[in-house]
């Protein structure tokens, strides 16, 4: 789209209201020339140890399973690659959780409070973690929503 039309369907769609802040960051984004992506992990946040998106989500499977959370392979991996790409260090900067201080972050873009709270015993504490991120996201959409099968958008 051109720099023009993208600056008509921008102000079109914030005179009829209809945008949400995650687009209002974005139009700026797009409008500054600037791409907005995770930024490359850090000291505090080591990346996994090795494995693909494939590998972690069977892995956490195993868990949610011995567990009893709901969930199968195709539900987890539709939503992860929404939420992430598969980028397990993926970290959104820029929406109404991250105003608050509490971005979303990992492959399922979680907030800390709700890993912590949905936190799966005999993964890792570390919310950059493929297992221990899905799984948290899977134990959560289970309490909401009843699986992560059900969930079909941002959760």
């Amino acid at each position: 789209m051109q720099f023009a039309a993208m600056s008509t369907k921008f102000a079109r769609m914030t005179k009829t209201k209809k945008i949400s802040l995650g687009m209002v960051a974005a139009g700026a984004a797009v409008m500054a020339g600037t791409v907005v992506s995770a930024p490359a992990a850090s000291a505090a946040t080591p990346a996994p140890s090795g494995g693909n998106v494939d590998t972690w989500i069977k892995e956490s499977l195993k868990v949610m399973h011995a567990k009893g959370i709901p969930g199968t392979y195709e539900g987890i991996r539709k939503n992860l690659m929404r939420e992430s790409s598969g980028n397990p260090q993926a970290i959104n900067n820029w929406d109404s959780n991250a105003m608050k201080g509490i971005p979303s972050k990992g492959l399922m873009q979680v907030i800390d409070p709700t890993f912590n709270a949905y936190h799966v015993a005999g993964t890792s504490q570390n919310i950059y973690d493929p297992v221990a991120n899905i799984t948290a996201s899977a134990n959560y959409a289970a309490h909401r929503y009843g699986s992560i099968d059900n969930v079909n958008s941002a959760y």
